[in-house]
């Protein structure tokens, strides 16, 4: 039970950490319209929306030398990721979100621009992360810690 508990914090602990290098070191501070901007493009996406935003998110990462042979985007995909990705900023900044945007802009500057969509990012991927087969995937690495020497090392024996 203890090991279970162990390894279950540790998958927790890996989620946690993959969102924050993924999306934490661009992280702004926002002010009030920064925050207020932030909360408009979250609440202005859709599931299928924020879907579409991993997936050109996954592609851009899938486009590094260190990972590129994992995964096969063709150019088409990029291409229509891209424009789809395009499509939807241009709509929450000129529609959906455009007081907020031009308050954040007028009173924070540009900043709570990438915080905001850093943020929605982040949202998105926890979409991701947390579908029952990726938790699956994740907790495979358990069976190759050594708790004893993990609690040991935390003290938690």
């Amino acid at each position: 039970m203890r090991r279970h508990r162990l390894i279950t914090m540790l998958a927790a602990l890996q989620f946690a950490l993959a969102l924050a290098l993924a999306f934490a070191p661009s992280l702004a501070i926002a002010g009030p319209y920064g925050d207020e901007f932030t909360k408009c493009l979250v609440r202005s996406t859709t599931e299928a929306d924020r879907n579409f935003l991993v997936k050109w998110m996954f592609a851009a990462m899938a486009s590094h030398p260190e990972v590129k042979s994992m995964a096969s985007i063709s150019a088409e995909q990029a291409d229509e990721l891209n424009k789809g990705t395009a499509i939807l900023f241009q709509r929450l900044l000129t529609e959906s979100c455009l007081t907020q945007t031009r308050e954040a802009i007028k009173y924070e500057g540009g900043s709570p621009m990438e915080g905001g969509f850093t943020v929605l990012g982040s949202v998105a991927a926890r979409g991701l992360m947390s579908h029952p087969d990726v938790a699956v995937f994740m907790s495979g690495m358990g069976q190759y810690l050594d708790s004893e020497k993990i609690e040991a090392a935390l003290g938690t024996q």
